[in-house]
């Protein structure tokens, strides 16, 4: 009974979604205020009935209740319980209730921290945002229904897949979701003042702290789903330019470029409709993620569903709202008159510069990503885009970009004196072509990869750093710390997010131009020295999991005869899914990882063993970490909560 009660609360969530889609924006149209207030008591209702919807199916899911078809076909009784948790969204019906629910809960954070808001922008984005509700709770009751019965319950399920069954995207998928729902707000700001005709400094206000929430969780998303496949795939890489890894940088680089426009609006008044246009875009890639992940149409590991009538609905989805809003831009974007004058030497061109980068960064991942469905639709042609083309086209963006970031950053608003900044950050300069220098000279026959990555982190790094240190004034050391203490969290959340780009430019290049690879088949006590460190294959025995079968190898670790760790790498299979999986040991450091993989027993009594000496892995997350604590830091700078001053009166335009 409690599982009807779940798919009827979804059901009536539907209806209240309606009423939330059209009563406020008629109200807004024809003023009346009674009709406008029904938004923030719908969207309220609306979480509460899916939050118990989504709990309904947890506890199905917690429970074990093999009557429901979901359960069965993600779950198992010997499954621990974290997975049977993370089993409620580590399918496709699952993953698009939380999916609905997080963006009902979006909804209602705007219906309750909205107070501040003009009456009318509150309902028209309160309404578009049930609308978009509306349409996938549509995609839900009538595609993906995750209440489904079985007839007759089966005893026991059939396991979730093995690769899911990890602490890592045990939390991966919510921090992702609510990055991907989380630019629906921005989309819905942006449509609404469309609608209304008015894009001013404190709409950029208004918009700014969900857009820098959603930008937060789709770092860390993004962050912890490279940290799994770093650890769990076994392959030692931690990006793979796979179109689902694709599908949640796009609107990465597209919600951090409507981050810096934004100010560049509440400041300067100026980029009203390029702000507009990326608000836009930052959801449409979303909805572009979400069809590549559950259409089928390009392959994944991360792939949920491969259902082409899935495909065609979340593309109708995908063409109504991100069609819908691109025709209303084209119709009001011309009335968005900028208003701020600005010289070419400025921070607001450095934004401008900021954006473009980012903008044709993204493009360019989404022409790579896109390409081969393009070419099998359009020519007949079976085409592989991977990371040569993405490593060639992608890079000199982000070079540019870290070239870029402390001089813009640095500059005065509306007129800026580059030989100012430069006198400030030359010293840096030195300091980091000198830096890169060294490492070039401490390799033989490598690639400039590394000392470019170490020139361009010392760079960006000491950049943010003279940044907020020039904040400080002049005076004593006492006087200049306590004016320190008191800057405005943003300042402290800027600093701190290009402090974090500088250390993931470093690891990325590091691990990638200067890692040890070593694959061999290694008899037990046979030793062999790999990047400085000598490695044996001491045992390798077979154990009983909680769900699965391993075979765990212990690796004795030496360097310079004294022992340095010993890991267990692991080969498990998994009964009931018929899966194998890798488990990587690694033996992490701030400075290097020692990562060994186990694989199959040889004909000779050996096994295969893989040893990667990774320099400065961990440097990639640790600064993917410092960009999402600047976004928080921000997130909770006072300003972000304050209205930006007295509204202005409202100038009716016509398309």
């Amino acid at each position: 009974m409690i599982i009807e009660l779940g798919h009827f609360a979804l059901i009536l969530a539907f209806g209240v979604a309606l009423i939330q889609m059209i009563v406020p924006m008629a109200g807004a149209a024809t003023g009346r205020r009674n009709w406008m207030a029904i938004a923030e008591p719908a969207a309220t209702s609306q979480v509460i009935l899916v939050g118990f919807s989504f709990g309904v199916l947890m506890s199905a899911f917690i429970q074990s209740d093999f009557s429901l078809a979901l359960v069965y076909q993600n779950s198992h009784t010997a499954k621990p319980l974290i997975y049977k948790i993370s089993g409620v969204w580590g399918n496709h019906e699952g993953s698009m209730l939380l999916w609905v629910f997080i963006l009902t809960l979006f909804g209602a954070s705007a219906a309750w921290f909205g107070g501040g808001l003009p009456d009318k922008l509150r309902a028209r984005v309160l309404s578009v945002q049930a609308a978009i509700s509306v349409a996938f709770y549509l995609f839900i009751l009538l595609t993906s229904n995750p209440f489904a019965r079985l007839a007759v319950p089966p005893l026991n399920g059939l396991d979730l897949n093995p690769l899911l069954q990890d602490p890592g995207l045990a939390f991966h998928p919510p921090f992702l979701y609510l990055g991907y729902v989380g630019l629906s707000m921005a989309f819905s700001f942006a449509v609404a003042a469309l609608i209304e005709g008015r894009v001013d400094a404190a709409w950029a206000r208004w918009v700014r702290p969900w857009t820098l929430a959603a930008w937060v969780f789709l770092t860390i998303g993004i962050a912890l789903g490279s940290w799994w496949a770093y650890y769990e795939l076994g392959w030692g890489g931690f990006w793979f330019w796979d179109p689902v890894e694709n599908a949640s940088f796009m609107p990465w680089l597209i919600a951090a470029a409507l981050l810096h426009s934004a100010i560049v609006v509440e400041k300067r008044e100026a980029l009203k409709s390029w702000t507009v246009l990326l608000a836009i875009l930052a959801f449409g890639f979303s909805l572009l993620g979400t069809f590549i992940v559950r259409s089928g149409v390009l392959t994944s590991v991360h792939a949920f569903a491969n259902d082409p009538e899935r495909g065609v609905f979340i593309l109708i989805i995908f063409g109504i709202f991100t069609g819908g809003a691109l025709v209303l831009y084209a119709a009001r974007a011309g009335q968005l008159e900028a208003k701020g004058v600005f010289g070419a030497v400025s921070r607001e061109s450095g934004l401008i510069l900021n954006n473009i980068l980012l903008a044709v960064s993204a493009f360019v991942v989404f022409i790579g990503t896109i390409w081969p469905l393009i070419a099998e639709l359009a020519f007949d042609r079976t085409l592989s885009v991977g990371a040569p083309f993405f490593d060639a086209a992608f890079t000199p963006f982000m070079v540019a970009l870290a070239l870029a970031l402390p001089l813009g950053s640095m500059l005065s608003w509306k007129r800026g004196v580059l030989s100012k900044v430069w006198l400030r950050l030359w010293p840096f300069a030195v300091l980091a072509i000198s830096l890169g220098a060294l490492a070039y000279a401490m390799q033989s026959g490598r690639s400039a990869l590394g000392p470019i990555g170490v020139a361009l982190g010392v760079w960006t790094v000491s950049g943010a750093v003279v940044d907020i240190a020039g904040r400080t004034g002049r005076g004593g050391i006492a006087a200049r710390m306590a004016r320190l203490a008191r800057l405005p969290g943003a300042d402290w959340g800027k600093a701190t997010a290009h402090i974090g780009m500088g250390v993931t430019i470093f690891g990325v290049a590091a691990i990638t131009a200067w890692q040890q690879e070593d694959i061999r088949v290694a008899q037990i006590g046979e030793a062999y020295d790999v990047g400085g460190y000598s490695f044996e294959l001491t045992d390798v025995s077979q154990l009983e999991g909680p769900n699965y079968l391993s075979t765990l190898g212990n690796v004795t670790v030496r360097q310079d005869q004294r022992e340095v760790a010993i890991l267990q790498p692991e080969k498990r299979f998994y009964p009931v899914a018929q899966m194998p999986t890798t488990e990587a040991a690694i033996r992490n450091g701030i400075l290097r990882d020692i990562y060994v993989v186990i694989g199959d027993a040889q004909a000779n009594g050996g096994h295969t063993v893989r040893v990667y000496i990774k320099p400065f892995a961990n440097w990639i997350w640790g600064g993917a970490m410092l960009m999402a604590l600047g976004g928080f830091l921000s997130l909770f700078d006072r300003r972000m909560r304050v209205a930006a001053g007295a509204a202005k009166p409202v100038v009716k335009v016509t398309a």
